[in-house]
């Protein structure tokens, strides 16, 4: 077989974006990171302070554009549908790509099929917390109280479907006591009826109860990831204190379209643990009560399908659907 005719089968087999990464070297103009929620919020916030030096790295402009909308649908369908040359990515997190797949039966895009996982930027656990007046210092006292009293104990979340509501569910399946869950509209809103005492506990991010709890105005039983929060070493986690493989904490990272050239996705996954383990970077990070951790693509892809499964075994058991 000459080289010509060698060249010409080699060619037919590739993606026309792998054929237009062969003739440029990746990145040649600006790339955009999709959020797909509004500014403000700790997806959004991760992101700007990895764009700045991911843009370093990368040699061109990596631009925060919000599309927020749907639970983070609208975003993530943007990213899913779009084209798979690596300049339109997604800030991926635990609604949009995680959890919405348990709470819809119908989505614009299949997470586990539409995206080519880069890697995790970090990782946000909430905290178990009470208003002082509940006469609980532990979960395992929790556990027990609301056992006690069946549906009474009261939880806020920040509405239903939230990752705090989906984290009270599974709290509810873990240990197999039963709370009367109170939705507000937003974490602000639920906070605030818990430091007034208009609710008894909640599960919410550790950024957002933080300042409550170091005041005194609130009480924290356990952190939700499976490791001691970098920012709250002394408290333990619920696995520590009875709940065996309690987990819900929230992630974000960075998703290409599936399809993007491999040599884009490993050019990307090298520049993107670059940045997030900068130790300006990781710094930010722990000040926003984030703890920095970054994956393998195959180690993030494999996650994503994980944590599917586990939100969609806690919703068909809360039998909570959102259409």
């Amino acid at each position: 077989m000459s080289m010509r005719v060698t060249t010409a089968l080699a060619l037919a087999l590739l993606t026309p974006a792998a054929i237009a990464a062969e003739k440029a070297e990746y990145p040649t103009r600006p790339i955009r990171l999709i959020v797909p929620f509004a500014p403000g919020g700790s997806v959004d916030i991760s992101s700007r302070i990895v764009a700045a030096p991911l843009s370093e790295i990368l040699g061109q402009q990596v631009v925060v554009d919000n599309r927020a909308g749907g639970g983070g649908s609208i975003g993530a369908t943007l990213v899913a549908k779009g084209a798979a040359d690596g300049y339109t990515l997604l800030a991926g997190s635990s609604g949009s790509v995680t959890a919405n797949p348990a709470l819809y039966s119908k989505l614009p895009y299949d997470p586990n099929r539409d995206f080519a996982p880069i890697s995790m930027i970090n990782v946000t656990p909430m905290a178990i917390i009470t208003h002082p007046s509940v006469t609980v210092t532990s979960v395992k006292d929790l556990v027990a109280l609301a056992r006690s009293q069946p549906g009474k104990i009261t939880m806020a979340s920040a509405g239903t479907g939230s990752s705090n509501h989906l984290a009270i569910e599974l709290f509810q399946l873990t240990s197999g006591a039963k709370v009367l869950h109170v939705p507000y509209k937003g974490s602000g809103a639920a906070l605030a009826e818990l430091v007034g005492g208009q609710v008894q506990t909640m599960i919410d991010q550790i950024a957002s109860s933080i300042g409550y709890v170091r005041d005194g105005r609130l009480r924290i039983l356990a952190v939700t990831s499976l490791n001691r929060s970098g920012v709250l070493p002394n408290v333990p986690t619920a696995d520590e204190t009875g709940l065996k493989g309690y987990e819900a904490a929230s992630f974000t990272g960075i998703l290409a379209p599936a399809g993007t050239p491999k040599p884009v996705v490993d050019k990307l996954h090298a520049a993107v643990v670059k940045a997030a383990t900068l130790p300006a970077v990781t710094a930010k990070f722990k000040d926003m009560a984030a703890d920095p951790k970054t994956t393998t693509p195959a180690e993030f892809s494999t996650f994503i399908r994980n944590d599917i499964a586990k939100w969609k075994k806690v919703t068909s058991a809360a039998n909570l659907r959102l259409d």
